[in-house]
């Protein structure tokens, strides 16, 4: 039976972006989007899987997992880097999926970002939400807007995760990293705590109840910039979810707050890209404007986000994802097929590929604009070269 680090090893040698461990199969790597078996492997037992998450915890966390079923943990090798972990039980075993976390932050250029998260990374105080499905990659996108921030100003920086997953080194700023569960007991009492701690910027790992999202929209009022993420698919069904997050009488008040505290909305997705050589996100971006405000305070305007978003492109570096969607594919880093499955408006999408004017063609005016004055064929080309894998 193969070592636990044996297959780690093998995870990274093959650029797997997780490791599912289970018993009756062999290990499985997710490789871009499939999950593939690893060859020649024999199949788990439950004594293995068992050794195998003995091996990751900590006595104190082996009681846990034993008293609540799962667990999320780390584990760092000095070799192969570090590692996210949950490990929890099914059918009477235990199972094990493993995030393979890079060893390296990668700044929001090498990532594909827009540079409009420069500037969101650079506000001084107010809310900052990513979003995206599981394993969308908003843990290596807040990580990127953590380390902008580390290398470029003086500040106090606490991170609430669980677990911790990415390490950030002092630079021009002090980072300080709590981890639920071993340095602190929950979200809610961490982020209270970090009040008392005199920061600039908090990332909160997650808002996953209504104690946390109220201390953070606390926090953010009273002059710092929070930084979180949410399970959401694009900026205007976070802005519903945070709002309906209260209770309906609080729900007024907490749309005008949101209003004004909010700064950016970073919604991705993760593409297949077209040479084979891993994923490639694609983005929507909603930046803090006079309008957008008037959208959030508004329930009925909430509707309309998505158009505000279209149409700030040229002005405020705002997109949605089928604007991103046909950068991706104009800059060669898509393919056709990926770029009509992802798209919100297949048809519309479609047509604007093939150079044919639709009903709706409006809404990329401002957009061809600037893609054909910003940026020339050459300017293509070497964006195509300096890209590095996500």
């Amino acid at each position: 039976m193969m070592e636990f680090d044996e297959i780690l090893a093998e995870a990274v040698r093959h650029e797997a972006s997780d490791v599912l461990l289970k018993v009756g199969v062999p290990p499985a790597f997710r490789i871009r989007s499939d999950f593939l078996p690893l060859e020649e492997a024999e199949t788990l037992d439950p004594l293995t899987l068992e050794s195998y998450a003995r091996q990751v915890t900590t006595d104190p966390q082996w009681e846990r997992l034993k008293d609540e079923r799962q667990l999320d943990t780390a584990y760092d090798h000095e070799k192969l880097g570090r590692f996210r972990l949950n490990v929890f039980r099914q059918r009477g075993h235990l199972s094990m999926v493993i995030r393979v976390i890079a060893a390296k932050i990668r700044n929001i250029a090498e990532l594909t970002l827009p540079p409009v998260i420069e500037g969101i990374a650079s506000e001084r105080r107010g809310l900052v939400l990513v979003t995206g499905t599981t394993g969308s990659g908003k843990s290596t996108t807040l990580a990127a807007l953590i380390d902008h921030i580390n290398r470029t100003r003086q500040a106090h920086i606490i991170t609430i995760e669980d677990p911790i997953e990415y390490i950030h080194k002092d630079r021009l700023s002090f980072v300080n990293q709590r981890e639920i569960g071993d340095d602190a007991i929950d979200f809610p009492s961490a982020l209270k705590s970090a009040l008392r701690q005199n920061p600039d910027v908090i990332l909160v790992g997650e808002m996953r109840d209504l104690t946390t999202i109220e201390t953070a929209i606390t926090a953010a009022e009273t002059g710092h910039l929070v930084m979180s993420t949410l399970h959401t698919l694009d900026a205007r069904e976070t802005v519903t979810r945070v709002i309906s997050a209260f209770p309906e009488h609080q729900r007024d008040q907490a749309r005008l707050i949101l209003a004004n505290i909010l700064k950016g909305v970073v919604s991705q997705r993760l593409i297949p890209r077209a040479d084979g050589a891993g994923m490639v996100p694609s983005v929507e971006v909603l930046v803090s404007s006079a309008r957008v405000s008037e959208h959030i305070a508004d329930k009925v305007k909430t509707r309309d986000l998505n158009d505000v978003i279209e149409q700030g492109y040229s002005t405020y570096g705002m997109q949605t994802f089928d604007q991103s969607l046909m950068y991706l594919f104009r800059n060669g880093l898509i393919t056709f097929e990926e770029a009509l499955a992802n798209c919100t408006n297949p048809n519309d999408f479609e047509l604007k590929i093939r150079g044919i004017a639709s009903t709706s063609d409006a809404r990329w005016e401002s957009f061809d604009n600037e893609d054909d004055s910003g940026n020339s064929d050459g300017d293509h080309e070497s964006s195509k070269l300096d890209i590095e894998r996500f």
